[in-house]
């Protein structure tokens, strides 16, 4: 999955990042064979790395045999086949901090959501140096609008029931999370000024038309209807992020929807098989970790 890097490092940085495979291959290290002679020699490019956001940064659910598969928190329902995880195990990070959690709001960054949490922004430092960012998916209100149209498409499920029932509401939802978007990522840089802060999309939920009911029950003429929502929503996010001096990583990558086959489905089903209910699964945070990586200058693991 190739991105262009639109990151800016610091120039120690960057040279770590060219160096290390230099100095690699005139020592003749292989990466695959000798792991730990290899970290000698290739410093990670970041140290501290904290990952906030809502359940499609969490996990909750996903299931797969890794050697070191973390139980999740309860209340946040994270685990460790999320993408967070992935990403630093990648990056060798010295410090990870993982303070997303499932059903979050953007005033779940500054306030408690649960008794046993702290604000999501609480694991941010000056010393931070990599931030990733899911976030206003709950705010726009993802979870109800699914549900309200799921039972107006049981009685018209070849039209467009759902559509006729909001409008234009969903466009002026997205557009009053702006300034809460954009506040978000203002007050990242305030608390962490040297961090390369990555906000990162929504994965496709359902495909461009038509759909998949009545295993996904959305009518026919609601698809496109809420696609675009979806499609709305990221481009939102992406200019507000962008202009706090963040970098969008885009994953909505088509093909990969509710509607597709679980060998290449990213994103579960309301019967998942791997996962929660209309939320990535282990392929789908595997994709986002790729897409993430690349903007990091990462190649993807294709051994996972």
């Amino acid at each position: 999955m190739p991105r262009t890097s639109g990151i800016a490092v610091s120039p120690f940085r960057a040279l770590r990042r060219v160096l290390a495979p230099l100095a690699a291959a005139a020592l003749g290290v292989s990466l695959a064979a000798a792991p730990a002679a290899a970290e000698q020699v290739e410093a990670a490019p970041f140290e501290h790395y904290v990952a906030l956001g809502d359940s499609f940064v969490a996990g909750p659910l996903i299931r797969e045999e890794r050697v070191s598969t973390r139980m999740p928190l309860l209340g946040c329902m994270r685990t460790s086949n999320n993408y967070p995880t992935m990403l630093a195990e990648r990056l060798g990070v010295a410090e990870f901090t993982d303070a997303s959690c499932s059903g979050a709001v953007i005033n779940d960054l500054y306030e408690q959501q649960f008794s046993d949490t702290r604000p999501q922004f609480d694991a941010l430092t000056p010393e931070t140096d990599l931030v990733t960012v899911g976030i206003s998916g709950n705010d726009f209100g993802f979870s109800d609008i699914l549900v309200e149209c799921a039972k107006r498409s049981l009685g018209n499920p070849l039209g467009s029931p759902c559509a006729d029932h909001y409008g234009n509401e969903l466009d002026q939802r997205i557009e009053g999370l702006r300034p809460e978007v954009s506040q978000v990522y203002a007050d990242i840089a305030e608390r962490s000024p040297q961090a390369t802060v990555l906000a990162v999309g929504y994965l496709q939920i359902l495909p461009e038309r038509w759909g998949c009911w009545p295993s996904t029950p959305i009518a026919v003429g609601d698809v496109p209807f809420l696609d675009r929502a979806q499609t709305s929503l990221n481009r939102m996010i992406a200019e507000e992020a962008r202009a706090q001096g963040a970098v969008f990583v885009d994953v909505l990558e088509r093909g990969h929807d509710v509607c597709t086959s679980s060998d290449v489905r990213w994103v579960e089903g309301l019967i998942p098989e791997n996962g929660a209910p209309v939320h990535p699964n282990y392929l789908g945070m595997r994709a986002t970790a790729d897409f993430v990586g690349a903007e990091l200058g990462l190649p993807a693991d294709e051994a996972a």
